[in-house]
């Protein structure tokens, strides 16, 4: 992790910025360059913060090369110092391009030395090393450093095995997605479900990958894996209730179609209906909807009959006619 240490800044939760900055520095300089060293100047600030390369260009979304040429730009001005450590997982990356020429990949792992015949140390990491290879082999491209942390924080935090990593990258790129933020999210998610073998996460993935990314998909949720509480969902509706794929999904698109938001909670209580109809494929659906029609339609015309019964009755009253008003004020004196 390359380290900054900005040489003027000050603490607390308010940025300043010297006048001078402004009027000597910040009008010759170009507005990227800028834009670097406030953020600098924001973050160095807070003690708890530990600003890279990498996570500067993230935030800022440039390139790597754009906060370098910045930060050597503001060391030649004598306003920012900052030191460059290279981490092992730099020296790993140069090491496996010699892997590479030297070690065929065969079924995602590469003929590297047996890893029992190497002492612990040596061992982990040799294993790293072959991580960073197959992942740059499934990747098709050298990590960058975001990338190359990304697979360190599998390792070394979340404690995922070598052979663990490299079927997260498979499964991730052989489901079409490269980028390092949703294999992240994967890996995040088998660490929730305890997933510690690559054994168990076949097992997971295989049985509900499809109808998973299918839920997701239906709700128009993209760019990440389903999470814990969901997949609790997707095992209920596939296992206790027994449906398939087109039935979960088509539920979903029902919840979609009715409230305009995803809902698992309300495909759940679409799917329970069906479960207690009876109900096990598209055709028994359509069935139970045309029942449910005809309910609905048996109901309308009972109501209408009612109401057209009581409007002929009334209608059937026979009132008495008098063809002289003359006559009809007569009888009403005499009643009188």
């Amino acid at each position: 992790m390359t380290k900054l240490t900005l040489t003027n800044y000050v603490r607390g939760n308010t940025t300043l910025l010297e006048n001078e900055f402004i009027d000597e520095y910040m009008t010759k300089a170009n507005g990227e360059y800028v834009k670097v060293y406030l953020l600098l100047l924001r973050y160095m600030g807070d003690p708890s913060v530990e600003l890279t390369i990498s996570g500067i260009a993230d935030l800022l979304e440039c390139t790597e090369k754009d906060v370098a040429r910045a930060l050597n730009y503001w060391k030649k001005q004598g306003l920012v110092d900052y030191e460059a450590r290279m981490q092992e997982i730099q020296e790993v990356r140069q090491e496996s391009e010699t892997v590479k020429r030297n070690m065929p990949v065969r079924g995602g792992r590469t003929a590297a030395k047996k890893a029992e015949e190497l002492p612990p140390s040596q061992k982990n990491r040799e294993n790293f090393k072959e991580v960073i290879h197959v992942t740059e082999q499934y990747l098709g491209k050298t990590l960058t450093k975001t990338e190359s942390e990304a697979i360190v924080y599998f390792y070394d935090e979340i404690g995922m095995s070598s052979d663990l990593i490299e079927y997260l990258i498979e499964y991730c790129v052989e489901n079409g997605h490269k980028s390092i933020h949703y294999i992240r999210k994967v890996a995040l998610s088998w660490a929730e479900q305890r997933i510690q073998t690559p054994e168990e996460a076949k097992a997971v993935s295989g049985q509900y990958s499809k109808n998973s990314y299918a839920v997701l998909n239906a709700y128009g949720i993209k760019g990440r894996a389903p999470a814990a509480a969901e997949l609790k969902f997707i095992r209920r509706w596939n296992e206790e209730y027994g449906f398939s794929s087109d039935l979960i999904v088509e539920a979903c698109n029902r919840t979609m179609k009715t409230i305009h938001q995803p809902s698992f909670d309300y495909t759940d209580s679409i799917l329970k209906k069906w479960a207690d109809k009876g109900v096990k494929t598209l055709s028994d659906v359509k069935a139970l909807d045309s029942l449910h029609l005809q309910e609905k339609g048996a109901k309308k015309a009972a109501v209408v009959g009612t109401a057209r019964a009581a409007r002929n009755k009334f209608n059937n009253f026979e009132g008495r006619k008098y063809q002289d008003m003359d006559e009809l004020t007569r009888r009403l004196i005499e009643t009188q």
